[in-house]
């Protein structure tokens, strides 16, 4: 017995070892973890003023900026959440906003916001936008004075909660003091302690644990058991902004609009003459005015003789200005990158365009690079705000949508504009790589569509063209010529040539060699205009235009003068 004791003890110890270390594995695996996240790490805080950004229910890239205890957003933040409206000149330290009756104006780093419209201001007591080294930051509040949206801040650490919608959400209340944890697990790190009898918003339940949001923007995990009371619960909106009410000088019937391309002042007399076998005509565009230097200034070649006859025609004038002519170079950016060179075009512009008694005014700017396509849409909201206040409809051309001109940012231009152009044509142009149509059906249909992303049907118009081209191959060498559909025809004439029609392109095509030259033309006449004109038709958009008047062939106007009957 005595020599049994020391294997007892021994194998006693032993179990007791085992069970000690089987405990440990236990309490290890199944107690609770008491390691607290690093919240800087958690919300990604990189510097002292950073202010994470929880959007509804998620934390988002974006971060707003603490400058003297004001919460401030970069111009990208502010345009991926609220609002593209906001506009900063860099150049002049301004910092505008336009609604459809006027532009607000604070001066960079200052505290006052003045109605450009009326003049008056307004003191407030914060800087609503300022400058830290290269970047722009704009007050969340004053983005509030605009823009109907919801945040609270919260400090150590800074991150702010922001609502944009709001609606019904899940709630449940907490049965125990606990913690809530980054994952779901009893190890996972401790994001923050909440108290029993808290509110948490239920974003996610699962088997054992439920990812909630606390209501100072703690997203984390809850276990299931700890919950209890779950219910729904309404957010209430904020509408302290009304809601806008857009001015729109649209007509309430189709516009037939063609653009007639004069280099000097006509009268009555040469317009009569320009329009006599148009049919169901309604809006003439002569290309009155274009800009002449860097500073804003235009020249032009209007005459009021031409309007009154356009009047007693029953036409209205909108007259087209463009940033490009003969001889002339302009820098848009230059122009448009001002706001007071903007506001010295404007003025002038809408004082002339009144004098000479048009009834509005078409934009064609086709110059514009990407840095200024910010400038470019103010200058499109200054000048529709003036066309409007003067009764002047302003309509604008745009390319058909692509990736290389999205910048145009069409939608911009619809909240201000009356009518957004297409220019439905030069799909293959002058220095093109390869031969092909003016303007195919399908690319055309497709450019209607793509802009009805952006802008209602109702101020959509399509242009079509009067014109194609002759594609002439010599070898490697590629030429065109743009002709009048009179022109193409007599091609095909004089050469005993015979279009087909293209299934394609929705166009009759002609090819032929003739000496060393490979031709190839696809037709503008009656027949593609008939399937342009029945798409027009079917997208129920708020017209079509033309370019250019006295290309076209006068069967074109009896497709016209169908379309607008229907």
């Amino acid at each position: 017995m005595k020599k049994a004791i020391p294997v007892i003890i021994a194998i006693i110890l032993i179990i007791i070892i085992f069970a000690a270390s089987f405990g440990k594995s236990l309490y290890d695996k199944y107690s609770y973890g008491h390691d607290y996240a690093d919240l800087n790490d958690y919300f990604e805080i990189f510097t002292a003023n950073d202010v994470p950004i929880i959007l509804q229910n998620e934390k988002i890239s974006k971060s707003g900026k603490l400058f003297e205890s004001v919460c401030y957003f970069d111009l990208d933040t502010i345009e991926d959440l609220f609002t593209i409206r906001f506009y900063i000149d860099e150049n002049e330290g301004l910092l505008l906003y336009s609604t459809p009756t006027t532009t607000f104006e604070n001066v960079i780093g200052t505290k006052t916001v003045t109605d450009v419209k009326t003049g008056s201001s307004e003191n407030l007591d914060y800087v609503p936008a300022r400058q830290e080294g290269e970047q722009f930051y704009i007050a969340a509040d004053y983005v509030k004075r605009f823009v109907n949206f919801s945040y609270e801040l919260f400090k150590d650490p800074n991150r702010m909660q922001v609502y944009t919608e709001w609606g019904t959400r899940k709630i449940a209340t907490v049965k125990s003091d606990t913690e809530v944890r980054k994952l779901g697990g009893v190890k996972s790190l401790i994001l923050t302690d909440i108290s029993a009898g808290t509110d948490v918003e239920i974003l996610e339940p699962m088997d054992d644990w439920t990812k909630v949001k606390t209501d100072d923007c703690f997203i984390g995990y809850i276990e299931n058991f700890r919950l209890k009371d779950e219910r729904s619960d309404t957010l209430t909106p904020v509408t302290d902004v009304p809601a806008e009410t857009p001015v729109f000088l649209t007509r309430d019937h189709k516009i037939n609009l063609t653009w007639h391309n004069i280099e000097f002042a006509m009268g009555g007399s040469e317009l009569r003459t320009a329009v006599a076998n148009t049919k169901a005509l309604n809006v003439i565009s002569p290309t009155w005015y274009w800009l002449t230097d860097n500073e804003g200034s235009f020249t032009h070649v209007a005459n009021v003789a031409y309007t009154e006859a356009a009047h007693e025609l029953g036409l209205e004038v909108w007259a087209l200005i463009s940033d490009f002519h003969s001889g002339v170079d302009v820098d848009t950016y230059e122009v448009l990158g001002y706001t007071s060179k903007r506001r010295q075009l404007v003025s002038n512009l809408v004082s002339s365009v009144l004098e000479y008694g048009a009834d509005g005014i078409n934009v064609d700017f086709e110059q514009i690079k990407s840095k200024c396509a910010h400038h470019y849409v103010q200058f499109i909201r200054e000048l529709a705000i003036e066309c409007h206040a003067n009764g002047l409809v302003l309509s604008v051309d745009n390319f058909v949508p692509t990736e290389y001109t999205a910048y145009y940012n069409r939608r911009a231009q619809g909240e201000f504009a009356d009518y957004i152009i297409i220019m439905g044509y030069d799909e293959h142009y002058k220095g093109s790589p390869e031969a092909g149509s003016v303007s195919s059906v399908p690319w055309m249909q497709k450019g209607i569509e793509d802009t009805l992303k952006y802008v209602p049907k109702e101020r959509v118009i399509n242009a079509v063209p009067f014109y194609t081209r002759v594609w002439m191959t010599e070898g490697e060498e590629l030429k065109s010529e743009a002709v009048t559909m009179e022109t193409s025809q007599d091609f095909l004439t004089r050469n005993g040539l015979t279009a087909t029609w293209n299934e394609a392109t929705y166009q009759n095509y002609a090819e032929a060699t003739l000496g060393n030259v490979f031709y190839q033309v696809w037709m503008e006449d009656k027949d593609s205009m008939q399937v342009r004109l029945n798409v027009m038709k079917q997208t129920e958009i708020a017209g079509v235009a033309s370019w250019k008047l006295g290309q076209e062939t006068p069967d074109i106007w009896d497709l016209m003068e169908l379309y607008m009957s229907e």
